[in-house]
């Protein structure tokens, strides 16, 4: 807790942090005035003044960040990983430029209460204090007149605060925790959540090329992750399909080959299949055993739409036998109504076959609706999970047989204050569950769970 805090303690007093939109303003008019002042100086002033015209000018270039992987798109189709989002995602951070880097932050910590199953109608609810976060960084700078390099580093103190265990959250599963199955819980991220580097080559604006490396990183497989997606931001929850769509956002060794040509983007991964161990402070061993593919396409500024396909070798410690083919389809949607309010929202399948079982689906649909102070949201979500995926006794239940889930969230969140470029939010949200009529013994019928929370999080960049 005390690093997270710290951290954006760091950035509320980050004065020296600089604002593009403002720059941008100031640039010109400085540059402007030294325009109007050449015809009065002499050679030596001349050639002074044009090198300070000079780095102005890199300065604005700069000021207008663009996308990680393309000189020609801009800085807000960043999602995760490689992945998109859409041009018209809202975007919240600090810009920090020297001469020849463009830097970003990005944090969002929620300090919550968490209870599952509030009434009590099954076993096994639980309840907690806890701090589920994210800390980013990152950087790039031109090589040449058409190269460009990037860095993204992510951090997250989740094991630090909630355990090994992670936090209470009914029907979640995978990883482990003691060698036993994480079920009802979602097992916290790594400290080293990303580190990653890449380049990028611009043939002319509508076609690039990139390479993608990140230990750990996150392959061409899946959506923007839920945490990134402008859609889910103001949740502090993971999905319960987390396993079934975005879950490899964390594999310890990625290389990604990616080509754009106009609004098309394909991708092709080699990675670790094998989730994250228990152990959140190290750096597993990487493997490059699993493959995926990715065709993306922004057909305007509002949408971004994805179809992937990837063979996981072996993501689960307890099953390692078992390999899975993943595929997925989603489309994001985000349309700005004024300078302060927009709606966004995303539609996400996932599908999970594993040799010898019957193939499981998901389904979520997410949506945020953000106004100046107030962010109100919702997600619905739909999965078919096992008996073994939810530790059940198999003579009891059926070794492999299915289980439909279904769980609505709503929440709200109301803008308290802001502390320099830090905002302040309090916020709730109810979770209702239902489930097959064979769980009910364990789950009870319709377990409500709820939450409270504060919310810290950047101010919206304009």
């Amino acid at each position: 807790m005390k690093t997270t805090i710290l951290f954006f303690i760091f950035l509320v007093g980050g004065s020296s942090i600089t604002f593009a939109q403002h720059d941008m303003k100031k640039m010109h008019g400085v540059k402007h005035a030294v325009k109007d002042t050449l015809a009065e100086k002499d050679d030596d002033d001349i050639a002074e003044m044009d090198d300070t015209m000079q780095s102005m000018h890199h300065d604005m270039n700069m000021a207008t960040m663009s996308s990680a992987f393309s000189l020609n798109l801009p800085m807000a189709r960043n999602g995760s990983g490689t992945a998109w989002n859409p041009d018209a995602t809202p975007m919240y951070g600090y810009i920090l430029h020297s001469h020849k880097w463009m830097f970003m932050f990005h944090g969002d910590l929620f300090i919550r209460y968490n209870k599952q199953d509030i009434s009590g109608v099954g076993s096994r609810g639980a309840e907690k204090w806890d701090a589920p976060d994210m800390l980013m960084v990152m950087g790039q700078r031109k090589i040449g007149k058409k190269g460009l390099f990037h860095f993204n580093a992510m951090f997250s103190t989740d094991a630090l605060i909630a355990g090994g265990s992670g936090y209470p959250l009914l029907f979640q599963t995978g990883e482990t925790w003691n060698g036993k199955p994480l079920v009802d819980r979602q097992h916290p991220h790594d400290l080293f959540s990303e580190l990653s580097v890449s380049y990028a080559y611009a043939f002319n604006p509508k076609t690039d090329v990139f390479l993608y490396a990140g230990y750990p990183g996150e392959p061409a497989l899946g959506p923007v992750v839920f945490m990134h997606r402008p859609s889910g931001m103001f949740n502090p929850d993971a999905p319960i399909v987390h396993h079934w769509e975005d879950a490899t956002h964390i594999s310890f060794g990625v290389a990604t080959l990616g080509v754009r040509n106009g609004k098309f983007k394909l991708e092709a991964s080699s990675f670790t299949g094998r989730e994250p161990d228990e152990n959140r402070y190290d750096f597993d061993r990487p493997l490059f055993d699993s493959w995926s593919g990715r065709l993306s396409f922004n057909p305007s500024a509002n949408w971004a739409l994805q179809v992937s396909h990837g063979f996981i070798k072996s993501p689960e410690v307890l099953h390692s036998t078992e390999d899975v083919n993943r595929t997925t389809a989603s489309a994001t949607y985000v349309y700005p109504i004024n300078s302060n309010k927009y709606v966004t929202a995303t539609a996400l399948w996932g599908q999970n076959a594993i040799a010898g079982e019957d193939t499981s689906n998901s389904a979520l649909l997410e949506a945020t609706l953000k106004m100046k102070k107030l962010a109100l949201y919702m997600r619905e979500e739909w999965v078919t999970k096992t008996t073994g995926e939810l530790n059940l006794n198999a003579m009891q239940y059926g070794p492999h047989t299915q289980y439909a889930i279904n769980m609505l969230t709503a929440g709200a969140g109301y803008d308290l204050f802001g502390v320099g470029p830090v905002t302040v939010a309090a916020g709730a949200q109810l979770s209702w569950y239902t489930s097959d009529a064979k769980l009910e013994g364990l789950y009870g019928s319709n377990p409500l769970a709820g939450e409270i929370y504060l919310h810290i999080y950047p101010k919206r960049m304009k």
